[in-house]
């Protein structure tokens, strides 16, 4: 696979990338540079998440050497979204969701490096480095940065001060090329970049993914259930929030089916080498077959795939997407017993 190709594989689907030309130098002078994503294990992971997850399959795939931190430390400094006592069970959660949702992007979890955040963020070189950025750094900054991650209040708790500088100095300690999540870390890493080669890193380039929007067509929300897929709910259940689902006639903007469809649906249909089908009726057309994500967009905006249509075709296959990552989390019920207790007793 030359530069160019695994520039496409690595930036597809990516909301931005700062800065390409430093990504595609990268990619000619390493054969296998690393990227790393960390995941705060908070509230139970969902579709959402899959969408991030499944990019690891791309970098696997341009042989990117990939670390996934399970950033526990962080999870409970963003005020107190995980007790003390349940990180864990849901340091365990994390990481068997994650491997399920890559073995279901169609690559092999063993080839990605797990890192757990206490396994380093208490030793004392991570602490001193820790406080040289601290002394160097500005409230007003660090909030800024943190601001579209850490959960804010007019008396904000200490720890989401701390926050985005763990995170920072989290790229140089795992030794990453490139640091990946999702767009609302884009203020986190760009203090990175800045900070990061006054202490002996190079600024990482950064590939963010865009965050998609709930089913019921605003921002989606662990704390809403209808508006996102849970990895654990039953198919009848993922159909019926797909067929409640916010997706005017026409409209693409804010709409959480096409989103679906588009960042999980057609890459996974891809890995499959299959099509994308849309039964109907003979006497309403017959069926529709998409390869390619952009000819349903545009037969969904012309008005020639109405929403029920769209609807009950991707109920169906995100049901199937996460089938085996539902299978993998519903027979360990202990594991989500000790994770999350109020809600699976």
């Amino acid at each position: 696979m030359d530069t160019a190709e695994r520039l496409d594989l690595v930036t597809q689907y990516a909301e931005e990338v700062i800065e390409e030309d430093e990504l595609r130098e990268l990619l000619e002078a390493e054969d296998d540079p690393s990227v790393y994503i960390g995941y705060a294990p908070t509230g139970e992971m969902h579709i959402g998440h899959f969408t991030t997850i499944r990019k690891l399959a791309d970098f696997l795939q341009a042989d990117l050497d990939v670390t996934v931190l399970v950033a526990d430390l962080h999870a409970h400094l963003d005020d107190e979204k995980s007790p003390f006592d349940l990180l864990d069970a849901r340091t365990e959660y994390y990481q068997e969701a994650i491997e399920g949702m890559v073995e279901a992007a169609g690559a092999n979890p063993d080839d990605i490096s797990f890192v757990r955040g206490m396994d380093y963020q208490l030793d004392e070189e991570y602490s001193l480095e820790l406080y040289r950025m601290a002394a160097e750094t500005t409230l007003a900054r660090s909030q800024r940065a943190a601001s579209e991650v850490v959960r804010e209040s007019e008396s904000p708790n200490l720890g989401g001060v701390i926050y985005p500088l763990m995170q920072s100095l989290d790229v140089k300690s795992l030794d990453a090329d490139i640091a990946y999540g999702g767009i609302d870390q884009r203020g986190i890493y760009m203090l990175s970049r800045e900070m990061l080669p006054e202490h002996g890193h190079d600024k990482p380039v950064c590939l963010f993914a865009p965050l998609l929007a709930g089913l019921t067509g605003d921002k989606m929300s662990s704390s809403k259930d209808a508006s996102k897929v849970n990895l654990t709910d039953d198919p009848d259940t993922v159909e019926s929030k797909i067929d409640d689902a916010y997706c005017p006639m026409g409209e693409v903007e804010d709409n959480g089916v096409l989103e679906y469809v588009r960042y999980l649906v057609f890459p996974v249909l891809d890995e499959w080498d299959d099509s994308f089908v849309v039964e109907r009726p003979e006497q309403y057309g017959g069926d529709l077959v998409y390869e390619r994500y952009e000819e349903l967009e545009a037969d969904f905006e012309s008005e020639e795939l109405h929403p029920a249509d769209l609807k009950s075709a991707t109920g169906s296959y995100i049901s199937e997407v996460i089938d085996p990552v539902r299978k993998r989390l519903t027979s360990q019920s202990d594991l989500l017993a000790k994770a999350y207790p109020e809600s699976h007793e």
